[in-house]
């Protein structure tokens, strides 16, 4: 497993180095003695956020954005220190944590997890998770579509062995799904809402019921020790523009769709059934983690056990 694990790393390093060089973009001109903050991003996520609800204003730093098409090349660029902190849901950080990754989370939030699901085409005969056994399933390596995949085909009394994998970026996925090259795709907003709409896809086994629905602001551990004020800022900005979303859904919903480049009905979908809210790291989340992590152990995908506890660092106040 520790050959499969570093050669997946080292893959997904050059890809995601690869993505990040190609897409970073400069949010602001850098100003000489201003601080830098290195944003990592998911297609989706921060960015578009924050540009919505106008929460990019009045910044004593800088913001330098790289985006990534998944968690897992995000997870490689903060490995890399390309990156100094970036969004990544329960299951990848476990991933990444357990490559040694030195990062925390320093915000949670919890979503209906109804996004995070095992899509098939339209006319696939296919019912329900138990009829996924010997069938091949695309997903990105150690991510949430990982995860929901194992989660509903061991919760019918299937093992990972029963199904074949397939570890494709989301684009490559989709393709493969739309060219009948593999039976399912298991992703995550808003690639679901996304095929939804389009109607590539449908939805056979969804998170909800299966997942906590957790995702995390990352940081590396150098971040935290070199710029924690930018980092406290930049957390408080994003939960701030979290709550205005939600009372302006018309709005956001449009410029998702303009920055991210999906039809506005998709954009609204995701975000309207996702309900994310940032909380504290609290008992109740570590506990959570813990069960993703023990469930990533015993399914083989980790190696050695690991405590959860030390990965989290709860100084940051997301919900002040």
């Amino acid at each position: 497993m520790t050959s499969h694990l570093d050669r997946s790393r080292r893959q997904l390093l050059a890809g995601g180095l690869a993505a990040a060089t190609a897409v970073t973009l400069p949010a602001l001109v850098r100003a000489q003695g201003r601080p830098v903050l290195k944003a990592g991003d998911q297609k989706g996520g921060l960015r578009a956020l924050l540009e919505a609800a106008g929460g990019l204003e009045g910044l004593s730093y800088d913001i330098q954005w790289s985006e990534f098409p998944a968690a897992a090349p995000l997870a490689e660029a903060l490995n890399a220190g390309a990156v100094d902190s970036g969004p990544i849901g329960d299951a990848p950080l476990i991933f990444a944590l357990a490559a040694g990754t030195r990062v925390k989370a320093i915000g949670a939030n919890r979503s209906d997890a109804y996004g995070t699901a095992v899509l098939v085409r339209p006319d696939s005969p296919l019912k329900n998770a138990a009829e996924l056994k010997g069938k091949s399933i695309a997903t990105n390596r150690g991510s949430i579509g990982h995860y929901v995949t194992l989660k509903a085909i061991t919760a019918t009394g299937l093992k990972p062995e029963d199904v074949s994998l397939r570890f494709l970026a989301p684009a490559d996925a989709k393709l493969a799904l739309t060219q009948g090259s593999v039976d399912a795709w298991a992703t995550w907003e808003p690639y679901t809402a996304l095929a939804e709409v389009s109607r590539h896809a449908r939805v056979l086994v969804s998170g909800r019921g299966l997942l906590p629905g957790l995702s995390y602001l990352a940081a590396t551990d150098a971040a935290i020790a070199a710029k924690r004020p930018v980092l406290q800022d930049f957390l408080q900005r994003v939960v701030k523009a979290q709550r205005w979303s939600y009372r302006n859904v018309d709005a956001f919903s449009a410029t998702l769709a303009r920055i991210i480049g999906i039809p506005p009905e998709a954009a609204k979908l995701q975000f309207e059934r996702r309900q994310q809210q940032w909380i504290p790291i609290d008992a109740q989340v570590i506990a959570d983690q813990q069960g993703t992590a023990d469930f990533y152990r015993q399914v083989g995908l980790i190696k050695q056990p690991l405590d959860v506890k030390g990965t989290f660092d709860a100084g940051f106040g997301a919900t002040a």
